[in-house]
């Protein structure tokens, strides 16, 4: 349980895709329960109970759409391992259990049971609610990411800087929006990643060793997300830059930036906001780099 989570599985609009079943799946199932239960107070015709409900409803999807929005900006700052995307679900049922006890009791007055039953009751059926639409979600984007792994392994309108070779070898793979694999590059000849709009520029050695740009519809975040803790390092919010590849990290004035390995590549600025992980890479890796001395 410790294990670390797939970043696929905290991507926002993975994020937004488990929501949004959830949602469907909590509506069909409670439909289907409340004729068969005596205590169940929602309804549709009653105009008073149709107000009751439709508020529980708003509120509850506002909790977890707030709740998703903010384990996606959690996810960004920490690794999210197994144990801990269960106990935050885990969270979720029971905040929504215990408004959905709260609004019985205390609002709708319908359930003369005490608290603790009232609230025993509603954990089991928003488990059944929440917990398996959360499975079922988690099972089809696993699927769909191995899907994309074999997409990967034999696609045959991949972009690469040379031959397929057998010989295993350090590689990005990149791919677009809809998941198709479209470029496949050996890191060390990777220069950079460019942000244009929802875009991305990638700019490489081709295998006669010229540099080379290729263009796909991609997000520079999706691409942050799956090369970190490599040489791939955001440098600025238009910049993806492979470290290795930096001659030199030189300061101006308050300002850092990077010359690369190739003359005609202009020199990247580092903006405050990735200034520390930039340096923090080269303070551990190659910190006879740094030219600290500001022009």
């Amino acid at each position: 349980m410790n294990k670390k989570l797939p970043l696929y599985l905290l991507e926002k609009n993975r994020l937004v895709g488990t929501v949004t079943f959830s949602v469907l799946f909590a509506l069909v199932f409670l439909n289907l329960y409340i004729p068969f239960s005596d205590t169940a107070w929602f309804g549709l015709g009653n105009s008073q109970t149709f107000l009751f409900t439709a508020g529980f409803a708003f509120i509850s999807i506002l909790i977890l759409a707030l709740s998703r929005t903010v384990m996606y900006q959690v996810a960004k700052l920490y690794e999210f391992t197994y144990l801990g995307y269960v106990l935050w679900c885990v969270l979720e049922v029971l905040l929504i259990c215990g408004f959905y006890t709260f609004v019985t009791k205390d609002v709708v007055h319908h359930d003369d049971s005490s608290w603790l039953q009232v609230f025993s009751r509603a954990l089991l059926y928003g488990s059944i609610s929440l917990i398996i639409p959360y499975i079922l979600t988690g099972m089809y984007f696993t699927i769909m990411e191995k899907n994309r792994t074999i997409r990967l392994m034999n696609s045959p309108e991949v972009v690469s800087d040379e031959p397929v070779s057998s010989e295993p070898e350090d590689k990005v793979t990149l791919f677009d929006n809809s998941g198709a694999l479209r470029l496949s590059v050996r890191t060390s000849n990777l220069y950079y990643i460019e942000s244009d709009d929802n875009y991305i520029k990638v700019w490489y050695l081709d295998a006669k060793g010229e540099l080379k740009t290729y263009m796909m519809r991609c997000r520079l975040k999706t691409v942050e997300q799956s090369f970190r803790n490599t040489s791939l390092v955001r440098c600025h919010r238009k910049y993806i830059v492979n470290l290795d590849r930096v001659k030199i990290l030189r300061k101006e004035r308050e300002a850092y930036f990077l010359d690369l390995d190739n003359d005609s590549i202009p020199p990247l600025a580092v903006s405050k906001t990735y200034t520390q992980a930039v340096l923090g890479w080269f303070s551990k890796e190659n910190p006879e780099k740094v030219d600290e001395s500001a022009s």
